[in-house]
């Protein structure tokens, strides 16, 4: 294996890191100052985060240049819409300006005398509110009637036409006979009667809910204003003239074109209080980890400026892409909380590093062995992290790239201020040990017990003990744990078979669930739990389901309708929708079946061009609403469209099913035809979520095969580290389905950084494991737990810490956040410390030969090993010369420290 080695990076790479130890451990203060200026610079760039926060969702969460954007694009320029005198809701190119209601029965049906009777003075509240407008000279009283979208007679666009028809009088709607879904044949009653049960004639036994809706103009900027403050009116006053009409036989639930942006903007609110309580936890679990009982070893302020090196670098990340103008999402709003985790973890690494140095040295001969251990790690972990992320700006969607563009340049300041900012701290902590002086008061104090004294003044001041055949500090019981138990437990060969069977039950279990993981998102969880329109998309899915979007078919070059063959070729395409168990077979509707209708009614000759445009007038004077389905310009129709029905689009898996079958159907059609609605606008995530998070996965792994080739060196532990990428990252797409999380453009993002964090776990083993001088493959591996695995718990503890926060939001986002983190940071030391070592003594010999490392163990003058010892001595740093006396005649690090000598 010593022919294959790929150290050509990672040997420079400890000699730079090494350099730069000894630099900073010479100029702390330098180090320690320049970020704190920087960040405070660079901080000021938050003055822009108003202007930067964009959380409009069809931006943000749905992909870019998808097909159904430039779908609608069309629709807009061929068939505008016409919202005074013309409206109509179908033929909507946008969901339009609206207020909507649902009222469900408290007894089991609307139809009733009591039920319309309220439902008639909550249509007179909606009608009759007002707001005030400012205008030149006066102040003007708007109320709906006056704002409302028109139907041809100047009067609103009804808000039911079952309202309607009873015209004031409630007990008309018990005697009326209500065919279903076709009211009086001409009015679809499937969006606003809901919960229906049917009569064998199709008319209505009974119905548990009715929607209203209303309609607002938007014809012009002056109406769009007025619409918007009309619906922020009523948001503001709806619950409150709720409670005021006292329904007894109804419960409202309510939505409106602007609440779903809004509730999401309100999300934010949810989760700043989380920051404060994520770093006190984290600052506490830190210290807490880094505390001795040792006055002068004790890292507590260690700790605590490892936790702030991470905050100095959320600061000065965010506060320049701020001012470059990056959009902040909603999204980025979990990024610190994962920064926080990762810059512990590095932090672990670097205290790890620095205790495995000899006490007696230098300062900057400890700095220099530190940097040379921890730094290289904590480069490869910041360069996959960083990759991943990155690599994730690739993706169609605004939020993951936001996300991936804000996390990935923290990770870059927080590995930067890691090897400055909080290297200069630990450069000055060191000076403090190396005089011997108090963690608090900084005062010089003994470094031997006196026995005179009480135990409470030896605690408190005496210090600065270590082990005196090692020359280090001594060990954390947690150290000393994988030493000496675990190591040699998971090394054990009949425990290897029970972790290859384990690992087969978790392989199959998450293979299982891959195929379990449902797609997309569901609008109603980017509100908060306790939002009003969660009830709403409750009560739709719950009664409104039958019946899905009203489909545009639209064809879109000029074709010639008139001819006979064009017009079988357009009915076959009609037909072809309408075969999938998606689309109704007797809903669709077709003004050119209508106008054929009518010119046979009327005689009239539409066999050739001239004729048959010329005698469109007579459809749109008897059905002017099929005047906006026709594009005619300079004498030719460029455009027209018709409309299918969708139904049981109950689910995401049915949207997408239903999405896949009328796109892959007019593709085969014999005319050039788009279908278009605009809930297509969200079902888009659909065509790209799957094939994209695979794309991401593929390419970051690849990545990362390239990083861990060039940085751990050798190819074959290479390869293990990324088969444990690819492993976690199935165990965690396949859990989420087990935990109700759905691969949406918000999981992408916890996706992409498994891949990171799943370097940061098998890299960390992986290089100990290949560094180690050890002459057996178990001997290595419990080097190379003894090394860092108490690290590798304290970084997965800290991350966990870091997020468990967000599981008590109100948020799906920030909840989602969380579970995932959750399980990429279980599957990942379930992998670093049990399944990764298995494998690596198993399969994986690619540590240093058993010569390589008996030759440097061993001295051919008869010097040999230390009698005293067990044979699991510390590392490389720690590997000892012993006279056949036992007494230490050299270690590798007591050597003297020019600077070539610290850095060869």
């Amino acid at each position: 294996m010593s022919r294959c080695k790929t150290d050509c990076i990672q040997k420079p790479l400890s000699r730079a890191f090494c350099g730069l130890g000894t630099l900073v451990a010479r100029y702390p203060w330098w180090f320690l100052v320049i970020p704190l200026v920087v960040s405070a610079g660079l901080g000021a760039g938050f003055y822009f985060l108003p202007q930067r926060e964009a959380n409009d969702i069809e931006d943000h969460f749905t992909p870019l240049g998808g097909p159904a954007k430039s779908e609608r694009e069309f629709v807009k320029v061929h068939f505008p819409t016409n919202d005074s005198g013309q409206f109509s809701a179908q033929r909507l190119y946008t969901e339009g300006s609206f207020v909507s209601l649902i009222a469900v029965s408290v007894s089991d049906n609307v139809l009733t005398t009591d039920t319309f009777t309220e439902l008639l003075r909550l249509d007179e509240m909606v009608q009759n509110l007002n707001i005030t407008m400012t205008q030149p000279g006066a102040d003007v009283s708007l109320n709906f009637q006056q704002l409302c979208a028109e139907i041809p007679g100047q009067r609103c666009f009804d808000a039911n036409p079952l309202l309607s028809a009873v015209q004031g009088d409630a007990s008309l709607i018990e005697t009326m006979n209500i065919t279903y879904p076709m009211f009086q044949g001409r009015t679809f009653l499937g969006t606003h009667l809901g919960g229906v049960t049917l009569n064998t004639d199709n008319t209505v036994q009974k119905a548990q809910a009715i929607r209203l809706v209303y309609y607002l103009r938007e014809d012009n900027e002056q109406d769009h204003d007025n619409s918007l403050k009309w619906i922020q009116h009523f948001l503001q006053s709806v619950s409150q003239d709720i409670d005021t009409l006292q329904l007894r036989h109804i419960k409202i639930s309510y939505f409106t074109s602007v609440s779903r942006d809004q509730e999401f903007d309100g999300t934010t609110t949810d989760v700043i209080p989380l920051f404060s309580i994520t770093y006190i936890v984290t600052i506490v679990f830190s210290i807490i980890s880094c505390v001795r009982l040792d006055c002068v070893r004790n890292k507590f302020w260690v700790a605590g400026f490892g936790v702030l090196s991470s905050g100095l670098a959320v600061l000065s990340s965010f506060g320049l892409l701020l001012m470059c103008g990056v959009p902040f999402v909603i999204t980025v709003a979990t990024a610190p909380f994962l920064i926080l985790g990762i810059g512990v973890d590095d932090m672990f690494i670097m205290i790890s590093s620095w205790q495995q140095t000899k006490v007696k040295s230098k300062v900057e001969e400890r700095m220099a062995e530190t940097y040379t251990e921890a730094a290289v790690s904590i480069t490869i972990t910041t360069l996959t992290d960083v990759l991943a992320l990155y690599i994730g700006i690739m993706t169609p969607f605004q939020s993951v790239k936001s996300f991936c563009i804000y996390a990935g340049t923290s990770l870059l300041f927080c590995f930067l201020y890691n090897i400055t900012f909080f290297g200069a701290f630990l450069a000055l902590n060191g000076r403090r040990e190396e005089s011997n002086r108090h963690w608090l008061i900084c005062r010089t104090v003994k470094d031997q017990t006196d026995d005179h004294r009480s135990c409470s003044y030896n605690l408190c001041c005496v210090g600065g003990k270590y082990s005196q055949i090692t020359g280090k500090e001594g060990n954390h019981p947690v150290v000393e744990f994988f030493h000496e138990q675990y190591g040699p437990f998971i090394t054990n060969k009949w425990v290897k078979c029970l972790v290859l069977g384990l690992y087969g039950g978790y392989l199959a279990s998450s293979i299982y669930g891959c195929f379990q993981v449902q797609e997309g998102i569901d609008l109603r969880n980017l509100a908060t739990d306790n939002s009003y329109i969660r009830s709403f998309y409750d009560n739709q899915e719950l009664y409104f389901s039958q019946y899905g979007p009203r489909v545009m078919v639209v064809v879109r070059e000029e074709i010639s309708y008139w001819d006979s063959d064009v017009y079988l070729k357009i009915d076959r395409c009609i037909e072809s929708l309408k075969d999938g168990s998606s689309v109704s077979e007797s809903l669709s509707e077709s003004w050119l079946d209508v106008y054929i209708g009518i010119a046979n009614l009327l005689k009239l000759d539409i066999n050739d061009k001239n004729y048959f445009i010329g005698n469109l007038s007579q459809l749109f004077t008897l059905a002017p609403d099929y005047g906006q389905d026709v594009d005619i310009y300079s004498g030719s129709i460029r455009a027209s469209r018709f409309f299918i029905q969708t139904v049981n689009v109950t689910s995401a898996v049915a949207e997408k099913d239903m999405l896949n079958h009328v796109r892959s159907t007019v593709i085969s059609c014999d005319i050039p035809v788009l279908v278009y609605h605009p809930a297509f606008i969200y079902f888009d995530q659909y065509a790209v979520i799957t094939q994209n998070t695979i794309q991401n996965v593929v390419v970051a792994a690849a990545a990362m095969f390239v990083v861990s080739i060039l940085l751990i060196p050798n190819p074959l532990c290479s390869l293990w580290v990324t088969f444990t990428i690819a492993s976690i990252i199935v165990g965690v797409t396949g859990f989420m389905a087990f935990w109700n999380v759905n691969l949406d453009s918000i999981s992408m993002i916890n996706l992409v950084i498994c891949i990171g964090f799943s370097v940061d776990f098998s890299a960390h083993i992986s290089y100990a494991y290949v560094s180690s001088q050890k002459s057996t493959v178990n001997e290595r591996m419990t080097n190379a737990l003894h090394s860092l695995g108490y690290p590798i718990v304290q970084g997965a503890l800290s991350t966990i810490l870091g997020v468990i926060a967000l599981s008590t939001s109100a948020s799906y986002i920030f909840r989602t956040f969380f579970k995932i983190i959750f399980l990429v940071i279980t599957f990942g030391i379930l992998h670093g410390l049990v399944f990764l070592p298995v494998f690596l003594t198993l399969f994986g010999n690619c540590g240093r030969n058993r010569n390589d490392a008996t030759s440097r163990g061993k001295m051919s003058s008869g010097i040999g090993e230390n009698p005293n010892s067990d044979g699991n001595l510390e590392g490389d740093m720690e590997e000892q010369y012993y006279n056949k006396h036992g007494k230490v005649v050299e270690t590798f690090s007591n050597k003297m420290f020019s600077p070539d000598a610290i850095c060869p």
